[in-house]
């Protein structure tokens, strides 16, 4: 390994040498854009949108795209024929060996290759235009910000010797333009009213600095103001702002004018009109609307509170249900804010590709209004196939796959029915395993709750319940856990930051089929288990039958009190293992009702700069537990026999990022995450939190890592308290491939305060915050619009369960964990 690392940097290093070979002489390539405002050099990452020309894009400091472009050449033979003229003897002998169609994709196979390479950019070379322009981008920019008397000039500092150069952009800001009076006229009565009686305070405050922003920000306030009160026809060009540029103290009286009438042309002549309060007097649905067929005739129609609803062939939309998302009524002002909201409902549906809502004027009048509101259905089915790859500790290659067919309108009023299938393949240390399952799910889109709760979330937050069902079955993975899960879940926007989410019979049975298995499958606890027994019978070569033998063993050992006194640290080894097998082997009955917090103000996918927050909290078995007073053999309280998990759940999750210019994006993830359990429950293990994987602390396979600083060696590893961060610098390097440079930090506890679990495992306050495991590394991403394929590389940084040092003890390519993802981590 420490040869290839060399021979890699040899070649790296020998290529940066190489780097300006495609130069031509006279050309300069650029290697760096400095600025200096005032004299100071800033990184200016604020600035760069407008700086024309950047160097080459890199990864880890090298231009990798341009080491890859001048390992081509343009001056290579572009066909077939040019390159057997200038290989002759390599064609020949391909000819020769093979036959001439195996030469011809011999000969390809070179030109692509090149072609491939001349598709990475290529030398970023000095443009004394781009830099022209570039200052004036500058100074046009710093006009926008009030400095009118600023200067921008740019100087070219060339290395003759290496044909490269930086530019350096000097900026002179000067003095900024303050505002002094700020004057406001309306020439409309109409408009006056609705202003005055809104109280909308001015952006524009008597010595602030000048900024074109908040002259835009002013005049997108008063248009929304005006159109939510039913001025339909108003628009900024009926807004004036006029500034005082003859003064020269630096300040500036601004006068804001609002205009009483708007510009139309009529019969080929403008003329002006008066601002006036349009109301909508009639609203129409297309419900199956396409621009092929907008001449057809009408073939179905009706009309529920005033809407009408047609359809160019049978009406599928239960009118009832359809006017829940139309927010403009007749009769109503014109609203801006509720056109929106009307958009967004039907948007949210899933029910429609495309929503189109058009205006005209009601002839003869010149203040009412028709609605048309055009909807192109989706295709009423829709088949999903979708496929994963997992690899963990404990399965060695797992392949996935899941099948799901929705039907979208499935009862006339938008509701989307789901029935999925999931099937999976494991190859597991204790061999091939399988999963089945199959789940079904009906999405609709209001509530559906009794005693008529449904009022208290009103129709524009877009509230939708969920009914699902589902069972799996699984094969030598894990113990051949079976499960039913039934869900009813409620969501809503509360606005478009927040959301909220409440499920109420959220209840999985989990049953094990195959408990015999458990010694199998945990290797590592029998290995314990053994070396206790031969201890007890004082006999080296002992070993325990499975799986009669070494589950009685546990239990006898259990009451043995003249062994706790002798052996106390091989008593406690059987009791811990007792207690780890009663819990995984057990079923369990979890009916959970949850509530769910979750503020994300990223305004779309291309938004870069934004925050999310999510907090969750659930309880299981509260109300089933107060109503059961039934306990089984190990005092857990049960239901039908099978014991019921108790506990209070939290997770909280805050994610932050950065956009820093260049495509390149800061990333932040924080999780904490608690159970507690009450009336002596255990937690399930498929509840529990682990440690590791792709998503997680990337140094570690899945639950590798933890408890606290116990190395157990086990194959899983879970614990009841966690916390997690991450964080992650993320960048282009060239075309669709990206780079990641990344930190995790985290680990799993035990809160429980059981015996069983030894003290490295617990945690105990801030004393155990030295036991968080650190990893490191870095990643890469090819990004397809529609997914992002990852491969990252994570290295063990800090390990806490280390003796003596624990920095960096094996951080090193032989111990890195190798990481495929779909998606970002977070």
């Amino acid at each position: 390994m420490k040869k290839l690392s060399f021979y890699f940097l040899f070649i790296i290093f020998f290529a940066s040498c190489n780097s300006t070979k495609r130069v031509a002489d006279g050309e300069f390539m650029l290697t760096e854009n400095i600025i200096k405002i005032d004299s100071v050099k800033k990184k200016g990452s604020e600035l760069q949108k407008y700086i024309l020309q950047k160097r080459n894009q890199r990864f880890l400091g090298l231009p990798l795209g341009l080491y890859f472009h001048n390992i081509g050449n343009r001056n290579k033979p572009k066909t077939v024929t040019d390159w057997a003229k200038k290989n002759p003897r390599s064609y020949r002998f391909i000819k020769k060996i093979f036959s001439e169609k195996q030469s011809i994709a011999y000969a390809n196979s070179f030109i692509k290759l090149n072609k491939l390479f001349l598709k990475y950019p290529g030398p970023e070379i000095i443009s004394n235009r781009k830099i022209r322009k570039t200052t004036e981008n500058l100074w046009a920019y710093y006009k926008t910000q009030g400095y009118f008397k600023s200067s921008v000039s740019a100087k070219i500092h060339r290395d003759s010797a290496h044909k490269k150069a930086t530019v350096t952009y000097y900026i002179q800001k000067g003095k900024p333009t303050i505002l002094d009076t700020i004057n406001i006229k309306i020439e409309s009565t109409v408009l006056d009213s609705i202003y005055k009686n809104s109280g909308l305070e001015t952006l524009l405050k008597t010595n602030d600095q000048y900024k074109d922003q908040t002259f835009r920000n002013e005049a997108g306030k008063v248009v929304k103001l005006f159109r939510n009160n039913g001025i339909y026809h108003f628009s900024e060009s009926a807004l004036g702002f006029y500034v005082d540029s003859t003064r020269t103290d630096y300040k500036t009286n601004v006068n804001f004018i609002m205009a009483a009438n708007r510009l139309l042309e009529e019969d080929g002549r403008y003329i002006e009109k008066p601002f006036k309060v349009h109301t909508i007097k009639e609203v129409n649905v297309i419900t199956d609307y396409s621009f092929t067929r907008k001449d057809e005739e009408i073939k179905e129609s009706t009309s529920y509170k005033d809407i009408n609803f047609v359809s160019y062939n049978t009406l599928k939309y239960n009118p009832k249900y359809l006017s829940e998302s139309i927010f403009l009524k007749p009769g109503e002002v014109y609203k801006d804010t509720l056109i929106n909201l009307t958009r967004t409902h039907l948007k949210s549906l899933q029910n429609f590709k495309s929503t189109n809502i058009k205006f005209t004027q009601i002839a003869g009048t010149d203040n009412e209004l028709k609605m048309d509101v055009y909807l192109s259905p989706l295709k009423k089915y829709t088949l999903i196939t979708e496929t994963e790859l997992t690899h963990s500790n404990v399965r060695n290659f797992g392949i996935s796959g899941k099948f799901s067919i929705t039907d979208r309108n499935a009862f006339k009023g938008a509701e989307l029915l789901k029935l999925s299938f999931l099937g999976s393949w494991f190859n597991a240390n204790t061999g091939p395993g399988w999963e089945i399952g199959a789940d079904t799910s009906l999405e609709i889109p209001r509530f559906v709750a009794p005693f008529g709760l449904s009022k208290f979330v009103p129709k524009r937050m877009s509230p939708r319940t969920l009914f699902s069902l589902g069972s799996s079955f699984q094969k030598n993975i894990g113990l051949d856990r079976q499960t039913f899960t039934i869900l009813t879940d409620y969501k809503w926007q509360y606005n478009p930051r927040k959301t909220i989410q409440l499920e109420i019979l959220n209840t999985q049975y989990i049953q094990n089929l195959n408990v015999s298995s458990f010694f199998n499958i945990y290797n590592s606890e029998y290995e314990s288990l053994n070396n206790v027994a031969k201890v007890f019978y004082n006999d080296s070569n002992r070993a325990l039958n499975l799986p009669e033998e070494a589950i009685s063993f546990m239990n006898s050992l259990a009451d043995n009190t003249s062994f706790k006194n002798s052996n106390p640290e091989e008593y406690n080894i059987s009791l811990n293992i007792l207690n780890r097998y009663n819990i995984i082997t057990s079923d369990f009955l979890i009916p959970t009702i949850a509530y769910t917090f979750t503020y994300n103000n990223q305004m779309d996918f291309k938004d870069n700069d934004f925050s999310f927050f999510r907090i969750r909290v659930a309880n299981s078995g509260n109300i089933l537990g107060l109503l059961s007073s039934k306990e089984n053999e190990n005092n857990k309280k049960t239901f039908l026999r099978i014991p019921i998990a108790q506990y209070f759940k939290t997770d909280i999750e805050y994610k932050k990022f950065w956009d820093i210019g260049n495509n390149a994006v800061f990333g932040l993830r924080t999780f904490l995450g608690a159970i507690i359990t009450y009336d002596n429950s255990d937690v399930p293990f498929t509840k529990s939190y682990f440690a590791g994987g792709s998503n997680d602390i990337r140094a570690w396979q899945t639950y590798e890592l933890g408890p606290g600083s116990r190395n157990s060696g086990l194959e899983f590893n879970v614990g009841n308290f966690k916390f997690l961060t991450s964080i992650e610098y993320r960048f282009d390097v060239v075309s669709k491939l990206k780079g990641a440079l990344f930190i995790d930090a985290g680990n799993i506890w035990d809160i429980s305060g059981s015996s069983f679990v030894e003290d490295e495992a617990k945690f105990s306050g801030f004393s155990s915050l030295q036991n968080i495991a650190v990893g490191s590394g870095f990643g890469t991403r090819l990004d397809f619009n529609f997914l992002i394929l990852r491969f990252d590389v994570g290295f063990k940084t800090y390990e806490p369960y280390l003796n003596g040092s624990k920095w960096f003890k094996n951080y090193n390519f032989n111990a890195a964990v190798y990481n495929i993802g779909i998606n970002y981590p977070f």
